[in-house]
């Protein structure tokens, strides 16, 4: 059995924050696939056993079983001494920009995305609502890359691993990308980092192609 498991989905962004940080890590791991499509989130037994929450990633590891993004990302950036901060500094400012992506970026991208991708809602209101946030979060990201190759410190970071989840979705996002030049720089700078691979290269599916 492999030194960590990754309770997890391909499709899922958040998933693969936790994903990327175990294979940039070099670490010993392997994914569990949670079923999704059929309601697995739901039942008693994942909320009982796996995550009170119903929700991915789930990072098992020995005795210790942790979720959300945030914490499975300082977590294993604090074992493993990789993409951490290297001051008092440093912490707050990748703390910061976590903190931002989980209630700015990842949070208005992915709900959109799933309502749009997978619900099939076409554009709504809420849609639309959810849209104008991303575009405002973009624009502040899109500002704040201007002048330097990551996000809160010098070098990659778990704040751009928490930061990209979802930008390496392509036409899933339903959003154009094209009009943030820094964005994109960004994310390519990322994934030239040795060990970086694609959401649907690192975990399994659980929607068909």
């Amino acid at each position: 059995m492999s030194e960590y498991q990754l309770h997890c989905l391909a499709e899922s962004g958040n998933a693969y924050k936790a994903a990327l940080m175990l294979e940039l890590c070099g670490l010993d791991w392997s994914s569990i696939l949670v079923d999704f499509p059929n309601g697995e989130m739901r039942t008693s037994k994942y909320r009982q056993d796996i995550n009170q929450f119903g929700e991915v990633p789930v990072l098992v590891h020995k005795d210790l079983q942790l979720s959300q993004s945030g914490v499975i990302l300082n977590y294993l950036s604090e074992k493993t001494g990789q993409f951490g901060p290297a001051n008092k500094q440093e912490e707050y400012e990748i703390l910061r920009w976590i903190l931002f992506d989980n209630h700015k970026f990842t949070s208005y991208m992915a709900t959109r995305r799933f309502a749009l991708r997978f619900m099939k809602t076409g554009d709504t209101e809420i849609t639309n609502f959810l849209g104008d946030k991303v575009k405002n979060a973009l624009e502040i990201v899109e500002k704040h890359m201007a002048d330097r190759d990551f996000i809160a410190t010098p070098t990659l970071s778990i704040a751009d691993i928490s930061m990209c989840g979802y930008l390496y979705y392509g036409d899933e996002l339903e959003q154009n990308l094209g009009s943030y030049p820094n964005i994109n720089a960004w994310i390519d700078r990322i994934a030239a980092t040795d060990g970086w691979k694609h959401p649907y290269d690192l975990m399994p599916r659980a929607f068909p192609d």
